[in-house]
């Protein structure tokens, strides 16, 4: 939230200066976003006086000025604004000045041939306004010379940001009353512009939703005249970030962004018969004051008449019936509507405004009725009219919250001893009643306060949360146990692991738009009101954010990608720990060794993949390989690993060409993914879970190779053949490993040979030749069941 440092000294007397106010906000918990001075932005612009306009020799529509600056030589101006004259005053921006709407540093310049030494500015260049017409013209009595930053009376800007539960500081008077309670000034009251009602309401109101809108006040002002602001108002609103509209929509927001009570004006030609808040018809639509065309349900508050709708109640008005510059009669509206509906009705039709921000965190009930009387004041003091009686439709939550309070609580809950009568001051200060028994009597508008601990938490705030001493937490005494989890050690270990194998780790969002969940099968969970339709659904798969990330990098002149990450998917049965990594482009850039740049294949991707199993502690000897990878996979050169056939851990291969087409990259990608929450726990010799490697003992005796190739089917997988070859003798077999694979010539059609290399560890004594034949045979017969058959 935006305001000036004149407006909110509008509530607060105090002579603090900037610095004091915003240490003081952030001391009570406030945080300030940022604070601009406009100032800044309007150096080197000064008061300055036009001695004489020449036509300009060779344009028709620009003219010589002489200014007189108030130091030295008059200078030399050329400027086409056609108000432009001798003896008017306006804003000369001098060489090395910036103008504050694009940018541009003035400089001395030649404009068709004549010298310029600057600009006379308009407006709009200085961020004033949108008029741009013709150049500022300032009274005669403007001080030629003068900053005018200084003469203009610009104000500091402090941006808060309002957490959820303070709905009461979502008004510059709400933040007033908070500096004045931490003793930073004296809060003003608030000024009732004087006014006589006259009759009764021309118009019924009523409320036909008690449950959605429980309050509905109004009154009729007629013989408005509708026009600009006051100066002093389009700053106010101007600082906030708002653009002045006309004279009564102005006063709304005024009202809404300095006491947190938002309104609404109605154009009282524009409505037939009642004015009624009740819950909308199916399928009633509205056009809003933002051009767009809303379709109701029946759980959404409007307000309407006898004809349609005219207002989606707490979040937006209707187009059909705002005020207008000739509007001379207006229906004020000002109502209490249920905070939750005001969010669900937002949510369900993605629309956000001001207003509905403040009725759905919960504005002050007790502020309706002062509330109508401060618009209705402020509406006839400045553009006239006749107010009506006002009416009263339902009543809002009237019940305060009492807390019992124990003051001694503060100290055991706080950490900072203050004194009984200062928490009373305190208390009190922010509209709290105290009575002798210490029942605190809550104000309405605080919507937050539930209990006692929310009563220290204001006291303490107030006190200051810079008195409260930094204490050590208790320690048990001993050596310090670990505190991370199984799954937080093994996500450590795997991230160690892939660092140092030469993967890069990227953190990626956990949503994704729609069609990046579509590129890699579909998202489960949606978000009914994202904050952008990039950011829609939770991740089924960390696939999109790791390939949008080597877009990216391709885009910037990366050639060899590799890029890992840990994080959840969100499927449809919950969250599931991951790690995925990509490696795209080059595996070796091009060299002398071997010619031409090495594209990443599917064979890098699993390897990637049993390295990190390995490092995970996962039985890599017994896994298997098989298919259906995914259809983000290339169906021919992808597969999974898996502990039986229904326990997949893991999946690797190239990446589909469609899905890198989706995401706009022209080269080569593999990838690999480990689901973490199935891989198998490792367990100690008492049952406990432990990653310890086992004791080494190196064997006695030297080791033994046997080299044996086998014919088997093109489609059989070699891992097959080498799992079945070491379970042959799993007391003398020690590894096996793949060291030859061909087809071709002297090759079966639809044969494959596979040549293995078989590492055999005698035990206590060294093998004989029948014992190396049986082995050898039980090699041969357990190859034979997957369809192998030893070659001649």
């Amino acid at each position: 939230m935006k305001f000036s440092i004149d407006w909110l000294k509008d509530h607060l007397e105090t002579e603090a200066t900037l610095a004091e106010i915003t240490e003081a906000l952030t001391a009570i918990g406030l945080e300030i976003e940022g604070v601009e001075d406009p100032a800044e932005r309007l150096a080197g612009f000064t008061v300055a006086h036009v001695l004489t306009a020449e036509k300009h020799p060779d344009a028709d529509k620009l003219q010589v000025l002489t200014v007189d600056t108030g130091e030295g030589d008059p200078l030399q101006v050329v400027c086409g604004a056609p108000n432009a004259r001798a003896g008017m005053k306006g804003v000369l921006g001098q060489p090395g000045a910036v103008v504050p709407s694009n940018g541009m540093e003035l400089r001395k310049s030649a404009i068709r041939g004549v010298e310029s030494n600057g600009m006379m500015c308009s407006v709009r260049e200085l961020e004033l306004g949108d008029e741009h017409d013709g150049i500022i013209e300032l009274p005669q009595d403007a001080p030629v010379g003068a900053g005018f930053a200084d003469y203009h009376g610009t104000s500091p800007l402090i941006d808060v940001a309002i957490t959820p539960n303070r709905p009461d500081c979502m008004g510059v008077y709400g933040i007033a009353r908070d500096l004045a309670a931490a003793g930073l000034g004296t809060l003003k009251p608030i000024k009732q512009p004087a006014f006589e009602a006259s009759g009764a309401c021309p118009v019924e109101i009523r409320t036909d939703d008690p449950e959605g809108c429980p309050a509905f006040y109004g009154r009729v002002i007629k013989g408005v005249t509708n026009g600009p602001s006051p100066d002093w108002l389009q700053q106010r609103l101007k600082s906030a970030g708002q653009r002045p509209i006309s004279l009564l929509v102005d006063l709304t927001n005024y009202l809404m962004l300095a006491f947190g009570r938002p309104a609404h004006a109605y154009d009282l030609s524009k409505l037939t018969g009642a004015v009624i808040a009740r819950r909308a018809k199916a399928g009633e639509q509205v056009l809003a004051l933002n051009e767009k065309t809303y379709t109701l349900d029946d759980s959404m508050v409007v307000i309407a008449d006898d004809a349609e709708v005219h207002d989606i109640a707490g979040i937006m008005g209707g187009e059909n019936s705002g005020v207008q510059d000739s509007t001379t009669d207006v229906l004020l509206e000002i109502a209490y509507f249920d905070p939750a509906r005001i969010g669900v009705t937002g949510r369900k039709l993605g629309l956000a405004s001001d207003a509905r921000t403040r009725f759905e965190r919960g504005v002050d009930p007790a502020f309706l009725q002062e509330g109508l009387d401060l618009l209705t004041g402020l509406i006839v003091e400045l553009a006239g009219g006749t107010a009506s009686e006002a009416v009263q439709a339902g009543a809002p939550p009237s019940e305060p919250k009492v807390v019992a309070f124990d003051t001694g609580l503060t100290a055991r809950l706080g950490g900072v001893e203050v004194p009984t009568q200062e928490q009373k001051r305190i208390l009190e200060s922010l509209d709290f009643t105290v009575d002798a028994n210490w029942n605190v009597i809550c104000p309405l508008r605080r919507h937050d306060i539930e209990g006692a601990p929310d009563l220290v938490e204001e006291v303490v705030r107030i006190h200051g949360l810079g008195e409260v001493e930094s204490v050590a937490l208790p320690r048990i005494d001993g050596v310090a146990r670990p505190t991370a989890t199984a799954e937080q050690q093994l996500e450590r270990k795997l991230r160690r692991a892939a660092a140092g194998s030469g993967l890069d780790e990227a953190i990626t969002w956990s949503f994704i738009s729609a069609e990046d969940a579509d590129a890699v099968g579909g998202g489960h969970w949606s978000l009914d009101n994202p904050i952008s339709e990039d950011m829609k659904v939770m991740r089924p798969s960390l696939l999109p954010g790791l390939l949008s990330a080597v877009r990216r990098d391709i885009a910037r002149g990366g050639s060899s990608i590799r890029l890992f990450e840990i994080g959840r998917r969100y499927l449809a049965d919950g969250e599931a720990p991951s790690l995925a990594f990509v490696l795209a482009g080059n595996r070796e850039e091009r060299g002398w060794q071997h010619g031409k740049a090495l594209a990443f294949d599917a064979y890098d991707a699993k390897a990637k993949v049993l390295e990190l199993l390995e490092a995970a502690g996962a039985p890599v000897a017994n896994l298997m390989v098989m298919g259906e990878a995914g259809d983000f996979y290339h169906p021919g050169q992808s597969a999974t690993l898996r502990l039986g056939p229904k326990n997949r851990i893991a999946s690797f291969g190239a990446v589909h060409p469609k899905t890198l087409q989706y995401f706009d990259i022209d080269v080569p990608v593999v990838a690999g993914g480990i689901h973490l929450d199935a891989l198998p726990k490792r367990k100690g010799s008492q049952g406990a879970k432990s990653f310890a490697r086992p004791t080494y003992a190196p064997p006695a005796l030297q080791s033994v190779t046997r080299d044996f190739a086998f014919l088997v089917p093109a489609d059989l997988a070699a891992a097959d053949v080498v799992r079945a070859v070491k379970g042959a003798d799993k007391a003398n077999i020690t590894d096996a490993r793949v060291f030859d694979v061909f087809a071709g010539e002297g090759v079966g059609e639809g044969k494959k040979s596979i040549a293995i290399e078989v590492v055999l560890q005698p035990r206590e004594k060294s093998f004989k030749d029948a014992e190396l034949k049986e082995i050898s045979d039980a090699i041969v017969a357990a190859a034979a069941k997957q369809g192998a058959e030893l070659r001649g």
